[in-house]
């Protein structure tokens, strides 16, 4: 049997025939085309949403934190406000990256380029398009990441050895947003819907405990800003950054973790539903 079968048994070609619509295990090859297709792009779009995050450090922490001082940090130690909100706002750079990528790189491509439709028309699968097209979003949110980073050390910012870890969290934080942001941008049909995305990025961009500590909101409050992904990659980068983990630590990252899994189930079947009628 296993000579008919080329050397795969019953259970793999079964297998096979059940997935291969799904996933033809190419994802580079969505991953290839869009590192080509980024060489002809302006360097000005690809820094764009890094400058954002460092504009914020020079006008809050520099200047607001001179007249601030100090802050309680995790753990309970005084940092100053700079080293406060930096991991914060490294947080929203991981995010800002993967949501550009993930939400309107994705619409231009589903709804005017076509390109989408194009890749299913082949041997891709769905889940093979948005993998590929995830990666892409998790470069960005990389680069943003490791820059910000850089600025942070430049600064002196930096107080901790596991501050390094800060890098693969962003990815971590910039997976989720990725994962669910393509989902999210497969219903959307008009540039005036997409305006909808920046409408509640906006406002958890600012009260995700990124300026100033969660406790400054009434408890109904803290418990709304707590159910956002953002505040967790905030708080998760601030106990990495001064190397103090705690059980929540866990919490943060099965938050993302969770969050991965169902946007890559959102993303795959929102392809499937619309492009393999």
């Amino acid at each position: 049997m296993s000579v008919l079968t080329g050397g795969h048994s019953a259970t793999d070609l079964a297998r096979e025939r059940k997935f291969g619509s799904l996933y033809s295990r190419n994802a580079r090859a969505v991953v290839g085309r869009g590192l080509m297709a980024a060489k002809s792009s302006t360097w000005l779009v690809l820094v764009s949403g890094f400058f954002e995050p460092v504009l914020f450090l020079l006008a809050m922490g520099v200047g607001m934190g001179s007249i601030v001082g100090t802050v309680q940090g995790p753990g309970g130690a005084e940092i100053n406000y700079a080293a406060y909100i930096a991991p914060a706002l490294l947080a929203v750079s991981a995010m800002n990256g993967a949501i550009y990528d993930s939400t309107w790189n994705v619409f231009f491509k589903m709804n005017f380029a076509k390109l989408y439709q194009g890749m299913l028309y082949t041997s891709l699968g769905p889940l093979d398009v948005a993998i590929g097209e995830i990666f892409l979003a998790l470069l960005r949110g990389l680069l943003y990441a490791t820059g910000f980073t850089a600025v942070m050390g430049a600064m002196g910012l930096i107080t901790s050895w596991w501050a390094i870890l800060v890098i693969p969290a962003s990815v971590l934080i910039a997976f989720g947003f990725a994962s669910f942001g393509m989902g999210i941008t497969s219903f959307m049909k008009t540039f005036q819907q997409m305006d909808w995305i920046n409408f509640f990025l906006l406002p958890m961009f600012l009260f995700s405990a990124t300026f100033y500590p969660l406790s400054v909101y009434p408890q109904p409050i803290q418990w709304f800003i707590q159910a956002m992904p953002l505040w967790h990659g905030v708080e998760l980068l601030r106990q990495i950054s001064v190397g103090v983990f705690t059980p929540a630590t866990a919490i943060h990252v099965g938050y993302y973790l969770v969050m991965i899994a169902l946007g890559i189930m959102l993303t795959t079947g929102r392809l499937r539903r619309l492009f393999l009628k």
